[in-house]
């Protein structure tokens, strides 16, 4: 349920009317925005009488909320969240490139390739230290050595970095980490989700490999209803019958999201194609579409990498895409809400 307050409600009516619905048990969440001010109301709202709110001289409308998330609902938000990390923001009209290899192999390789991405434009390193994959003997990543590489490269390039989660008995090694990843295995892995909703730490929420959208925007409430707002979704493909590509890049998922939540949305380009020919115009393409930032695969040499090469983007072809990219974003779509 969502209360649209007044212009210029007085202020100890509206905290009297607060101290009431939490009486009731319900958390409030308040929206300032600049033409209007929403009360958003979170728990069981059928002791709720809409009548009694809209005599109140503070209230303008009352309206019932009919999307089973809530706190991720644009409804009770209807400004977007812009995201900040270091000199990187995303939302709210903002746009940044995360890049780095899949993995992390080497201090030679992932120094490297920070630098590099840093001068194509790149405003946070990516780069793999737990590794999710298939074939349990498949590369599994360094671990805890990833991640220490991850922050030497961080204090040589200055840039934030982002590595993916894999299990909550590993959320102590991610206390320095800038922005934790949830891939797209762990989407409702819910109680990492609940753990990541008490860090306060960005959270960049990879959609699930057949997940509706309804069901991602439910995982994003399971973080924020622990307090954490700073959510990034990032679409990475999903799985259709298609097997032309690694998965299929649901764009549509951009206007869709935008019109939902006010989260702020990135694409995957590399995941989503798998090949490294189709990153490129897919990223243009995510760009044009009103993406809030894209996350590619970078490696010094794909040829040699320890996993996904296949998709991976050396540094000049790279820097190619980033050129495009920004030549494409003045023209991007924009979403009047």
């Amino acid at each position: 349920m969502i209360i649209l307050l007044k212009r210029n409600a007085d202020k100890g009516q509206v905290d009297h009317l607060a101290q009431r619905l939490s009486d009731l048990n319900l958390k409030i969440h308040m929206s300032e925005g600049e033409s209007e001010t929403i009360m958003g109301l979170v728990g069981d709202t059928t002791a709720v009488d809409i009548d009694s709110l809209m005599a109140l001289d503070i209230v303008d409308d009352v309206k019932r909320i009919q999307e089973p998330y809530k706190n991720a609902n644009r409804k009770f938000h209807p400004m977007d969240t812009v995201v900040e990390v270091g000199e990187a923001k995303m939302g709210g009209g903002n746009f940044a490139l995360i890049a780095g290899p899949c993995s992390v192999e080497s201090e030679e390789q992932i120094c490297e390739v920070a630098q590099r991405v840093k001068k194509s434009g790149a405003a946070v390193l990516r780069g793999g230290a737990f590794k999710p994959r298939t074939s349990p003997y498949a590369f599994q990543g360094m671990r805890e050595r990833g991640i220490e590489l991850l922050k030497l490269a961080r204090r040589e390039s200055g840039l934030p970095i982002i590595t993916e989660i894999m299990d909550l008995s590993h959320l102590p090694l991610f206390e320095d980490v800038d922005i934790i990843q949830v891939g797209a295995r762990n989407m409702q892995n819910f109680e990492l989700l609940k753990a990541l909703g008490k860090t306060g730490k960005p959270i960049l929420l990879k959609r699930g490999l057949s997940s509706t959208i309804e069901e991602w925007l439910m995982s994003a409430e399971y973080i924020m209803a622990g307090g954490n707002e700073r959510v990034i979704l990032c679409e990475r493909g999903i799985r259709t019958f298609e097997t032309a590509t690694r998965n299929t890049l649901d764009l549509s998922c951009i206007p869709v999201l935008k019109g939902l939540t006010h989260l702020p949305v990135i694409v995957d380009p590399s995941h989503a194609t798998g090949y490294a020919r189709l990153v490129r115009p897919m990223a243009m393409a995510a760009a044009a579409a009103g993406a809030d930032g894209l996350m590619i695969e970078v490696h010094n040499h794909p040829e040699r990498a320890a996993c996904d090469g296949q998709q991976s983007l050396n540094p000049d072809q790279f820097d190619i895409l980033a050129k495009d990219v920004r030549k494409i974003l003045p023209f991007a779509c924009r979403y009047a809400l």
